[in-house]
């Protein structure tokens, strides 16, 4: 089984090191580390690791915004390490898309049920997302379907099930997606109204 791969962040090079060693004796590979928000953001960009571990209080930028940074960007999964379990900072962890909070000390057998029910949850986000793509794009693409075959029943004098065979015929010969195929339609049928206007 292929190693997950994971970025420390922590302003201390001692913890970072404990870090590490606790990680390796997990079965973990650690990719980087960073000392700061901006570096550890930067080397998540170009590193892609499975998931970061990060302090939450960093110079330049602290980890709840950086944290915030790679959830949107749907980088990785965080997982915060802090010695203060505050309720503001817990909440706005929660509202930067955080997956996961450790409180320190830690041991090392707190690391792992971290780890893993962090990355099941970000995965699980990243599926529903991509479900919530495909949805958009498939409306999307039946709207213009139907406006496509509205112009071809008006232009032609096809039936609906006649304009809907001649869209996914043009889409099949061209190798097109019904979607292009149906805004190449609409937009010949835009172009030919603007000039008799």
């Amino acid at each position: 089984m292929e190693r997950k791969r994971i970025l420390i962040a922590d302003d201390e090079s001692i913890i970072r090191m404990d870090l590490q060693e606790m990680l390796s004796n997990l079965g973990y590979l650690v990719v980087g580390e960073a000392g700061d928000g901006h570096t550890a953001i930067n080397m998540a960009r170009t590193l892609k690791p499975d998931l970061v571990i990060m302090d939450i209080r960093m110079p330049h930028l602290d980890g709840i915004e950086a944290a915030k940074i790679l959830t949107e960007e749907k980088i990785a999964p965080v997982v915060l390490l802090t010695a203060y379990s505050q309720k503001d900072l817990i909440d706005r962890a929660k509202e930067a898309g955080v997956v996961g909070y450790l409180v320190k000390p830690f041991k090392e057998t707190d690391l792992s049920p971290a780890i893993e029910v962090a990355m099941a949850r970000f995965w699980e986000f990243k599926h529903m997302m991509q479900e919530v793509d495909d949805l958009q794009y498939a409306l999307l693409t039946r709207k213009l379907v139907d406006r496509a075959k509205g112009i071809l029943m008006d232009s032609k004098g096809l039936t609906e099930s006649e304009a809907f065979r001649a869209i996914q015929t043009m889409s099949m010969n061209n190798r097109k997606p019904m979607k292009t195929v149906a805004e190449a339609i609409i937009m010949a049928h835009d172009a030919a109204r603007g000039k008799l206007q």
